[in-house]
């Protein structure tokens, strides 16, 4: 035992003689010296001795900070990464001396990492060898908290058991490692991370892999963060078929990478990344319909948990939502709008699958792709609503408001709602109510600009189609008319000018007819839902047009309503029970908004009275025929229609008419007036295929089919009939002159012809 003990006191004072001539060795001869020390530190380190292979780590890690002027062409350090990622695992028996070995061996990669990192003539740390080898060592250091951290050192030791903990010395060393990291190496220093988390299954806890990422994004260069997201990228494809808590762990850890790297450098990646969370929503939905990863349910066939799934479709909304809110506004529209055109649409260019499977899908599929939109958009600050809401944007929107599903339509209203408030006023429209003084809600308003004149003078009318619409729906909840109340009052308070107040009075005075006539034979919920929606909107429009006529006209129908029909107020309605009544035929005017007291009062402070005075009639449009809840009758109604506006029939010469200045004016003053008109015209037509018996319908589309017809017999007859014989004409049968064509051959010319 005595002759060890000095064996090993003369191999230290030898190594350390070994370290004084490395040390005191010029730059020129260090090569000379090299090898043979290298010898004498690997058989350090071969050695079965603790204490010995510390003590070759040490020197190693003494040759490491020396900097080399003259390159070595053939020097290995294949075996040091190798012998002290071994070190990095140790599983000693005492405590103390594995942490020794492990921080020894750590301290020794931090040397090979220093020594050939810089050094392009020398073995190439960078690839995926030495790699594989580094990183994890590296990993399965900051995974594993030593027992000896859960002590409670005295005051004079915690330093140095701070030195001595393996876990914070791996950081640094990984810090370095990946800091000295340039473009090309990205891919092979994150790749072994990848293959780590999963082979311990990390990803499910997820604690664990954020801090690695967090760590790598913190440390590499900021232009290669875009790197990083794409191997994280490839990864969720990979693992396309793995369980959803592991790809929901991944999800997360590419949110928390992404939101790094977004104040960075994304790169062409933004699109890319949105394209991969966005086809995982789809497998994911697939796999909750098919209930397989394989699409069809066998032996061995791996059965997914539902409610593990939604979870994942969770984490991808929210890492949606949580990436594009650190976009700059130019990134965020192009999200908004790629986003937008994934969602399926029952349109003639945008075909959706049939069967229950498929409208299942397709339904699953247009909630997680609207709540997406909905996660992108909240937060969406825009100066020009031109270009936050541009038309092929808006267009596809809307066209979801018409279908029938009552959960799509809501977050259709949620994103208008979440584009439409630029001054954080949505919260303060959450209840609706009769407020006496709506200065408490201390609204944010500013004057409408020029641009948002444009936008609503562009898409005022497509807007008040849809609002009137949704309000009409007969699955129509609690939650759907607060958020139809404040997307009226945000346009009221974002986008309005004398017009639009106008036309949004007229609106919801129109919403009131639809409650009162009952045309769609709504329930009494809705009914006095649609009551109390207009009672809260003109109570707040009134006061914001600070006209005193109009304020006291709603103040007077509301007192009214207080008194004797409570049930026609948000107070009584938007309730959790509300109080509500069993007959609401033969309402009495005095409970109603009157139009022509409010046309009366409104003109009389320079409001558009003429307008005032119409009501308010939808437009329609082709949307009528893509929406799902559209009859075959309405179809062909607007076919129809068209037809009948360009029938010959309706063709009248009018004698031209003299153009005067009289006429100018009675042009621009009636134009509100015929246009009205016509779109009546259309309601009546559109009502009369709805409603008339089948046999009229028939009868009158086969009226229509004979007519065409023989307009057609008419312009065949006129094109193929021959000219006229110079011989000149017989009689046909019946008394009818008939042309009969003769070969030139046989015709007589006149004599002036001949010459």
């Amino acid at each position: 035992m005595k002759t060890i003990t000095f064996l090993t006191r003369y191999v230290c004072i030898a190594m350390e003689a070994l370290d004084q001539l490395l040390m005191a060795c010029h730059c020129q001869s260090i090569n000379l010296f090299v090898e043979s020390f290298l010898k004498m530190v690997a058989k350090l380190l071969e050695s079965e001795k603790p204490n010995l292979q510390i003590l070759g780590t040490n020197s190693f890690v003494k040759f490491a900070n020396i900097e080399e002027d003259t390159p070595s062409y053939h020097r290995s350090y294949d075996f040091f990464v190798s012998r002290f990622s071994e070190m990095c695992h140790s599983s000693h028996e005492d405590l103390e001396i594995k942490t020794k070995i492990r921080m020894s061996g750590i301290k020794g990669l931090q040397g090979v990492v220093r020594k050939t990192v810089n050094d392009e003539l020398q073995a190439n740390i960078w690839d995926p060898q030495h790699m594989d080898k580094i990183v994890p060592s590296l990993l399965f250091n900051l995974q594993h908290v030593e027992e000896a951290e859960s002590r409670s050192p005295s005051p004079l030791q915690a330093p140095e058991k701070e030195k001595e903990n393996p876990a914070e010395l791996a950081e640094r060393c990984l810090r370095e490692l990946l800091g000295r990291a340039a473009f090309g190496n990205i891919k092979n220093a994150i790749k072994p991370v990848l293959i780590h988390l999963d082979n311990h299954s990390l990803w499910e806890p997820k604690v664990f892999a954020i801090r690695c990422f967090k760590i790598i994004m913190y440390s590499i260069q900021p232009q290669h963060s875009h790197l990083v997201i794409q191997q994280l990228l490839s990864h969720l494809d990979a693992n396309s078929r793995s369980a959803a808590t592991v790809r929901a762990g991944i999800v997360e850890v590419l949110s928390e990478a992404a939101v790094i790297a977004a104040t960075g450098s994304v790169g062409p990646t933004v699109l890319e990344m949105f394209n991969t969370l966005l086809r995982q929503l789809r497998l994911s939905i697939d796999y909750v319909l098919t209930g397989s990863y394989d699409g069809a349910i066998s032996l061995g066939t791996k059965i997914i948990k539902e409610h593990e799934e939604r979870m994942f479709q969770e984490a991808v909304i929210k890492t949606i939502g949580s990436f594009a809110s650190t976009l700059p506004t130019y990134q965020r529209s192009e999200v908004i709008l790629f986003i937008m055109s994934k969602v399926p649409l029952p349109s003639l260019h945008h075909p959706m699958e049939t069967g229950r499977t498929g409208e299942n899908r397709n339904r699953l599929t247009q909630i997680m792709l609207l709540k997406s939109l909905l996660q992108v958009s909240t937060g969406f600050q825009s100066n020009n609503m031109m270009s936050a809401l541009p038309s092929n944007f808006l267009d596809r929107l809307l066209s979801t408001a018409l279908m029938e599903d009552a959960e799509i339509r809501l977050f259709v209203l949620e994103i208008l709602i979440s584009f439409i408030d630029r001054h954080g006023n949505r919260h303060k429209f959450s209840t609706i109510s009769t407020l006496n003084d709506i200065s408490v809600l201390k609204l944010k308003v500013d004057k409408c600009s020029r641009q948002d004149t444009i936008f609503m003078k562009k898409h005022s009318q497509q807007l008040y189609r849809h609002i009137y619409l949704s309000c009409k729906e007969e699955t129509n909840i609690h939650k759907h008319y607060e958020a139809l109340y404040g997307l009226l009052a945000l346009i009221s308070i974002e986008l309005a000018n004398e017009e639009v107040v106008v036309d949004l009075i007229r609106l919801v005075l129109a919403v009131q007819d639809v409650a009162q006539v009952n045309e769609e034979n709504l329930p009494v919920y809705n009914r006095c839902a649609l009551y109390a929606l207009g009672a809260a909107y003109l109570n707040l429009i009134s006061q914001l047009t600070t006209v005193p006529a109009f304020c006291q006209h709603i103040h007077e129908v509301i007192e009214t309503r207080k008194k004797e029909a409570p049930y026609m107020l948000p107070e009584d309605v938007f309730v959790e029970r509300p109080r509500l009544t069993h007959n609401l035929d033969g309402v009495v005017i005095e409970l109603l908004f009157r139009q022509s007291k409010i046309s009366e009062v409104l003109g009389g402070s320079g409001y558009n009275a003429d307008r005032l005075c119409v009501p308010y009639i939808p437009q329609l449009t082709d949307e009528d025929r893509l929406s799902k809840r559209k009859s075959i009758g309405e179809t062909i109604s607007l076919q129809v229609e068209v037809e009948s506006r360009n029938s010959p029939e309706k063709e009248e010469r009018v004698p031209a008419e003299e153009i005067t200045y009289e006429t100018l004016k009675k042009a621009i003053v009636d134009s509100v007036a015929v246009e009205e008109q016509e779109r009546e015209r259309r309601r009546q037509v559109v009502e009369k295929f709805q409603k008339a018996p089948f046999e009229e319908i028939a009868a009158h589309c086969g009226a229509r089919a004979s007519l065409l017809q023989s307009k057609l017999n008419q312009i065949f007859e006129i094109t193929i009939r021959p000219p006229p014989s110079p011989s000149g004409t017989i009689t046909a049968a019946y008394g009818q002159p008939q042309n009969h064509s003769i070969p030139v051959y046989e015709m007589k010319f006149p004599d002036l012809c001949v010459y």
